[in-house]
C-alpha cells in the first residue's frame, strides 16, 4: 500500500520559487503525504538535513546561490540513504538524467503533473523502505537474537526453522508494506499476524476477516462499508473493517479463495490506499496495513486464472511460509504439555500426567491439522481423564482411524492407477516378500523410536505378533 514509511523524517522539497513549493506540498497532502517540509533557500538544505534527515527529497535544478547538481553531489555523499527526485524544467530533462547517472532516483518535469509526481514519490519512499528492512534483516541474521521475544510468547516453539521466522517477523514489522502468510490449515497463521501487528506499532486495531466464501457484495460492504441508499435495506451509513482498523492492520485469511471481482477492489486498496464506500462516487483514503493467508499455492491458481497476477505480486511484498507440524516434531512435547496445561485450566481439572510413550507415539504421527489438531486431541484427552496417568487410547485411536482413512485412499488410488503408470518404483531387481517385511518392519521400529507397541500400530498388527517377527529376524541375523 501507498504509505509512508513509519519515521519522523518528512518529505523534504526545494525550490526557490514559493508558487511551486506551495503547488507540491498541496498535492503531496491531498494525497495522504501529510508530513512535508519546504526549503526556499539552497544554502538551508545541508543545514536542514543534518538537523533533520528526510525520507525523499524532491530539488530544483535551477536556483540561485548553490545549484540543484551541486546540491545532489553533497546530499548523495552525506546521505546515501536519502532517494533525490529532480524537478526540472521541459529543457532540462537531459541534464535531469545526466544526474540520475550520478545517483539522482527520478524526475518530474515542470509544470509538475499530479499522478506523474504521486508515482515518483511512492516509489521512493517504497525504495527507502525496503532498504530499511533488508538493513534491520541483515542486523538480525548477525546477533541470531530477538529483539522483543515477549512478542512471541503466545507461539510454543523451540524449533530452529520457527526462531529464524520470528527474526524475519521482527525485521519486517514495522513496514507499511504488504504481508503474505503461508502454511497449511491449523499451523497459526493468524496467530503470526497478530504478533506482526503487536510488534508494528500501530495505534489501531487488529481486525481479521476469512474472506473465503464472501461473493463480490458482501466482501465489499464488509470491508468498504457503504452509505444510506446504497442498495434496499440500506437505510444508514455504515463503515467497514478498513475504516474500524484505521492506523491499525487488517487480516484477510484464506485470500487464495477470494473472487475475482473482489481482487480488482484489493488491489486498488493496496496500490492506492483507497477505497469506495458502497453507493458512494468519492474515494477515502486509509493507512491499514494489509497481511493476508492462504492455505493454497496461489501460483496454481493464478495460472488456472483464478487469481490475478498482478495482486498476487502485490501481496508478496513481504513472506512468511509457517512449517507443519510434521517438518518440526521437536516442538511437539512442548506443545503437548502448553496444552496439558491450557485444557486443564479451561476444564477445572488438575494438569494429568503424560505417558512416557505419548510424544514417542505422536512423533509419528503426520498430523494433517497440524498445531490445531494437536490441540484439539489433547482437550479431548484431558476431558475424558479420570485420574493417574494420562491413556494412551484416545491418542491410539485417533491416530489408527486417521491411518485406516489413509489406507483405503491408497487402496483407492492403486485401484485408479493399475491402468496407469505405478506408484511404487522399485530398482531391477525385486525383494523377495521376506526381505521387504523385513525392510518395512525395520523403518516401523525407527521410526517409533523402538517402541514395538506403537511400532505395531503403524503396522496395523499386535504387538505379539510385531514381536514374534522381530525376534525370528534377531534369530536369523544371528
Amino acid at each position: 500500500m501507498n504509505n509512508t514509511a513509519q519515521t519522523d523524517h518528512p518529505i523534504l522539497i526545494v525550490d526557490d520559487e514559493a508558487p511551486i513549493l506551495l503547488a507540491i506540498e498541496t498535492t503531496l497532502q491531498m494525497a495522504g503525504l501529510t508530513h512535508t517540509r519546504t526549503c526556499e533557500d539552497s544554502r538551508q538544505v545541508m543545514e536542514q538535513l543534518n538537523k533533520q534527515p528526510a525520507e525523499v527529497v524532491l530539488l530544483d535544478l535551477n536556483m540561485p546561490h548553490i545549484d540543484g547538481r551541486e546540491l545532489l553531489d553533497q546530499i548523495s555523499r552525506e546521505f546515501p540513504e536519502i532517494p533525490i527526485i529532480i524537478v526540472t524544467g521541459a529543457v532540462d530533462i537531459e541534464t535531469a538524467v545526466l544526474c540520475m547517472k550520478s545517483g539522482a532516483f527520478d524526475y518530474v518535469v515542470k509544470p509538475v503533473e499530479e499522478e506523474r509526481l504521486l508515482t515518483a514519490v511512492h516509489r521512493a519512499l517504497s525504495f527507502r523502505e525496503l532498504k530499511r528492512e533488508n538493513f534491520a534483516l541483515k542486523q538480525h541474521i548477525l546477533t541470531d537474537t530477538l529483539e522483543k521475544p515477549e512478542a512471541f510468547v503466545s507461539i510454543i516453539t523451540n524449533n530452529k526453522k520457527m526462531l529464524a521466522i520470528f527474526q524475519y517477523i521482527e525485521s519486517i514489522a514495522q513496514t507499511s508494506q504488504p504481508v503474505l502468510i503461508r502454511g497449511e490449515t491449523g499451523v497459526g497463521k493468524e496467530l503470526i499476524a497478530q504478533t506482526l501487528h503487536e510488534l508494528s506499532g500501530r495505534s489501531g486495531q487488529f481486525i481479521a476477516v476469512n474472506v473465503a466464501g464472501l461473493d463480490d457484495n458482501v466482501f465489499s460492504d464488509t470491508l468498504f462499508g457503504h452509505v444510506r441508499g446504497a442498495f434496499t435495506g440500506a437505510d444508514i451509513d455504515r463503515s467497514g473493517l478498513i475504516e474500524k482498523a484505521t492506523a491499525g492492520t487488517l487480516f484477510l485469511d484464506e485470500i487464495g479463495d477470494l473472487s475475482l471481482a473482489s481482487q480488482i477492489k484489493l488491489l486498488r486498496l493496496l496500490q492506492e490506499g483507497e477505497y469506495f464506500p458502497l453507493g458512494q462516487d468519492e474515494p477515502k483514503n486509509t493507512d491499514v496495513r494489509i497481511i493476508a493467508s492462504t492455505n493454497v499455492d496461489l501460483w496454481k491458481r493464478q495460472k488456472a486464472g483464478k487469481f490475478r497476477k498482478d495482486l498476487n505480486y502485490r501481496l508478496r511484498t513481504h513472506r512468511i511460509y509457517i512449517p507443519p507440524l510434521r517438518e518440526r516434531i521437536d516442538d511437539i512435547p512442548l506443545l503437548v504439555d502448553h496444552f496439558l496445561n491450557e485444557a486443564a485450566r479451561s476444564l477445572g481439572k488438575k494438569k494429568p500426567t503424560p505417558p512416557v510413550e505419548l510424544a514417542t507415539l505422536l512423533k509419528t504421527y503426520a498430523f494433517p491439522g497440524n498445531v490445531r489438531e494437536l490441540q484439539t486431541l489433547i482437550f479431548d484427552a484431558v476431558s475424558r481423564h479420570k485420574g493417574g496417568i494420562l491413556s494412551l487410547e484416545v491418542f491410539k485411536a485417533h491416530i489408527q482411524a486417521h491411518q485406516s482413512r489413509e489406507q483405503q485412499a491408497v487402496e483407492t488410488d492403486i485401484r485408479l492407477s493399475a491402468e496407469g503408470s505405478r506408484r511404487i518404483h522399485f530398482s531391477e531387481q525385486l525383494p523377495t516378500i521376506k526381505k521387504a517385511v523385513q525392510l518395512l518392519v525395520a523403518e516401523a521400529m525407527d521410526r517409533a523410536d523402538g517402541n514395538q507397541s506403537i511400532a505395531a500400530g503403524m503396522l496395523g498388527i499386535s504387538q505379539q505378533a510385531l514381536s514374534k517377527r522381530l525376534k525370528k529376524i534377531g534369530s536369523k541375523d544371528s
